[in-house]
């Protein structure tokens, strides 16, 4: 009798699938972009290593890693601004992730519903 490999990774870890395509900077992490899924505002940039990805996907939750704090952080526990993923993608290149969140309440630390609306950047004519 032969038995068929169990497909999904170990309990903790990133499925080995998305762990091979993705393409992490030196620091072994991606670019994260927080997307409101049902208007495309853009609301932030976050940062993702194989495990805030992992806990993103299996928890419903966006979880970042926080390059000041050095530890990993789930959009909301302390502000109740949370981020429910609603779709997570990779880019072309597998080196940003999209996650598309039901976001509630502001995204930005400053307070603002999103982190791109503060100092809009006039072009040159």
């Amino acid at each position: 009798m032969t038995s068929t490999p169990d497909p999904t990774p170990p309990a903790g870890s990133l499925a080995p699938a998305i762990a091979a395509r993705l393409k992490r900077g030196a620091d072994g992490l991606v670019p994260a972009i927080a997307q409101q899924y049902d208007t495309g505002e853009v609301l932030m940039l976050g940062w993702m290593d194989d495990e805030a990805l992992h806990r993103t996907l299996t928890t419903g939750r966006a979880t970042y890693w926080s390059r000041s704090r050095q530890e990993y952080w789930v959009k909301g526990d302390t502000s109740g601004h949370i981020q429910r993923v609603k779709s997570v993608a990779l880019d072309c290149d597998a080196d940003t992730v999209l996650v598309k969140v039901d976001q509630t309440g502001a995204a930005c630390h400053t307070g603002d519903r999103t982190c791109f609306d503060a100092d809009v950047l006039l072009l040159d004519s």
